[in-house]
């Protein structure tokens, strides 16, 4: 018999879909001005300018997200924990990973059964988190310079003493496709381990709740 589990509160799902929305919003917008394809006169002389404001304006809704994750890593349930974004510091959690890591890259066909993230997942989850923490400070500290003395301007002006602004643009880019590529990978695997455990995996982000097999537990 199954049981039902809320494990993903709703700060968790909010912060999800608007790490979502924004990353989407924040590519479609960067590729524009590092490529621009749309010129003209009048109406749409300001096209550049529309498209720099979206992309700072989700730029701030994407920072603020993250902070919100942050907080609920200490204030949420243990599935939402900072502590389960670390699963190597226990030799349960090692052991976990290389059966989940030896599954996903076929060279193995168990897989663990968690109530919230697998090994694997938390931990690249982890490395998104960090990708995140990198978009928002080299974008805002390439914001900041066109404002000199301005807060971004003040708070990240270490930043090009450690890097030139063209690797930062670089990095900023680079880092974008990194994105991308994770976005194709989770949907799949979210639906690959929603097919496997039958669990609920991708209605859990909507619903925040998991069907366990109690012997799972």
């Amino acid at each position: 018999m199954l049981e039902i589990r809320y494990v993903w509160e709703w700060p968790v799902r909010i912060c999800h879909w608007l790490n979502a929305l924004s990353i989407f919003m924040l590519s479609i917008t960067g590729f524009y001005i590092g490529n621009p394809f749309a010129t003209g006169t009048g109406s749409t002389l300001f096209t550049m300018g529309n498209i720099r404001f979206v992309h700072f304006l989700f730029g701030y809704v994407l920072t603020i997200s993250m902070l919100a994750r942050i907080y609920w890593m200490f204030a949420g349930n243990h599935h939402a924990s900072w502590k389960g974004f670390f699963p190597w510091t226990t030799p349960i959690g090692r052991k976990n990973f290389v059966k989940m890591l030896r599954y996903y890259t076929f060279t193995g066909k168990q897989i663990t059964y968690e109530v919230g993230h697998n090994p694997v997942a938390a931990t690249a989850y982890f490395g998104i988190f960090a990708l995140f923490l990198v978009q928002i400070v080299s974008g805002f500290t390439l914001y900041g310079q066109f404002e000199p003395g301005s807060f971004w301007y003040v708070a990240f002006g270490w930043v090009p003493a450690l890097i030139n602004n063209q690797d930062l643009r670089l990095l900023h880019h680079a880092v974008m496709w990194l994105l991308a590529g994770f976005i194709i990978n989770h949907v799949y695997s979210g639906w690959l381990m929603d097919i496997k455990e039958r669990n609920g995996t991708m209605s859990g982000i909507f619903s925040g709740y998991r069907f366990i097999e109690p012997k799972d537990l």
